[in-house]
């Protein structure tokens, strides 16, 4: 068989239908009860549009796996067109990317759809226990299907596409933070950190385990078992307001991203801030539609109705009666705000800096929500070349693991603190383990 793939989101599906639609010999393995993995919870194919914003907004990431990535992704949008699955025209993201809103779960299901039509297997509900390895080639795996039986599948190429290590506490707090264990899950409950268990057997590569995460504030306390709940009540207006922690300091420059946040609050007391924002942000983001093409809703009032902690002040002085139990000393965190105002209405400089938007935050109403850190997905995983190779420990990450890939959230190096699309990076890579994987028998490098 040409490929095993273990794993069956976004890059284990894109690399399993390439291949099947090649006429390559596929076996798709995949621990749920359905394929799709969090892919199912996003709607944009997108990154940053050249190479030289890439290294810009991602400067520590590896340079020629952003290489790959940007000029992978052309062909990546072409190959979901020409599967019949929706993919609109081009808009904005995230203010430096660009890229496409798609049909995701479309594209999954054409993706299952043609592999099994190719006479190819899609096994769901079945873990994979262990690699199969001969004089330090990986020939395939052990796998468990649902019924307890073992069964050995050999493959020419294995590639680890099960998604990262989020769903983890043990591995968040080794790899990300002490205070990630207990951080808001905003993906699917399966992506444990089985790939990466799998190709450190081998003796694949760990990338730095300072990378980061992808994520995004969401107020505090509020259960995330609802998928649903995943974008409706992720705070993106955090870019436009202010966030202040515990000690009611500002501790980053929130315009530059909310998933940049995101990481910082992680890393301060107790996890949790107090998000503020006033009458025009309200306007302008809160009730806005976020990215063109999805329709605004009043994320303040979902928050407010989902029972989160929120509040409406009516002026800035109302903040120095917040109640004692929710912990931030409101009198602090009202004469920052009138700091922040005098300085940006000045033309002045806040510290932190305001790179994106500097505009003072004085029309009241001011809308108050206390946020807390969600993860979507690790940055964190085995190291790959751009053909998708899983790198070698024993060589300094140089060379080639024969016989293993990996792709998606399983493989690391791309990004370190920084975030430029989540799907586009799995659809490259996982279309680029296809290539590998159809290109004959593997040698070491």
């Amino acid at each position: 068989m040409d490929l095993l793939v273990i794993g069956g989101g976004m890059a284990g599906l894109s690399a399993a239908a390439r291949v099947a639609a090649e006429g390559g010999s596929v076996v798709l393995v995949e621990k749920a009860e359905r394929v799709g993995g969090s892919a199912r919870f996003a709607g944009f194919v997108w990154t940053a549009p050249t190479i030289e914003e890439l290294r810009r907004v991602n400067p520590d990431g590896d340079p020629e796996l952003a290489e790959a990535l940007i000029d992978g992704f052309a062909d990546g949008v072409v190959w979901i067109r020409s599967l019949g699955v929706q993919c609109r025209p081009p808009v904005p993201v995230l203010g430096f990317g660009r890229g496409h809103q798609v049909d995701t779960n479309h594209y999954l299901d054409t993706c299952e759809r043609l592999i099994r039509d190719r006479g190819q297997e899609v096994l769901t509900d079945t873990w994979t226990r262990a690699l199969l390895t001969e004089n330090g080639t990986v020939k395939g795996a052990e796998c468990l299907l649902p019924d307890g039986t073992a069964r050995r599948i050999e493959a020419t190429w294995t590639l680890l596409a099960t998604g990262g290590f989020q769903g983890d506490p043990a591995l968040r707090t080794e790899h990300i933070h002490p205070q990630a264990a207990d951080i808001g899950l905003r993906a699917n409950p399966y992506s444990r950190g089985d790939g990466l268990a799998l190709g450190s057997a081998a003796g694949a590569a760990f990338g730095r385990k300072d990378a980061g995460f992808y994520g995004h504030l969401m107020p505090a306390g509020v259960s995330l078992a609802d998928p649903a709940r995943f974008v409706d009540l992720a705070l993106y207006y955090s870019e436009h307001a202010l966030l202040f922690d515990t000690t009611g300091e500002r501790f980053v420059d929130e315009t530059v991203g909310d998933h940049l946040t995101t990481m910082a609050l992680l890393e301060r007391p107790g996890a949790r801030g107090l998000l503020v924002a006033d009458a025009r942000v309200h306007r302008e983001w809160i009730s806005a539609s976020y990215v063109e093409g999805i329709p605004g809703v009043d994320k303040f009032q979902l928050c407010h109705r989902a029972g989160a902690r929120s509040a409406v002040a009516e002026s800035l002085d109302d903040f120095a009666s917040m109640p004692e139990e929710w912990g931030y000393p409101g009198a602090v965190i009202r004469d920052r705000i009138r700091e922040f105002n005098s300085a940006a209405s000045k033309g002045g400089a806040p510290v932190p800096g305001r790179l994106l938007d500097a505009r003072p935050l004085d029309e009241p109403p001011f809308y108050v929500v206390e946020a807390a850190p969600a993860i979507t997905f690790t940055f964190g995983g085995l190291l790959i070349d751009a053909g998708a190779h899983a790198l070698s420990a024993d060589s300094d990450g140089h060379g080639r693991i024969p016989g293993l890939l990996a792709a998606g959230a399983d493989a690391g190096g791309l990004y370190r603190r920084a975030y430029a699309g989540g799907l586009a990076p799995a659809l490259v890579f996982g279309l680029a383990a296809a290539r590998t994987a159809l290109g004959g028998a593997p040698t070491a490098v």
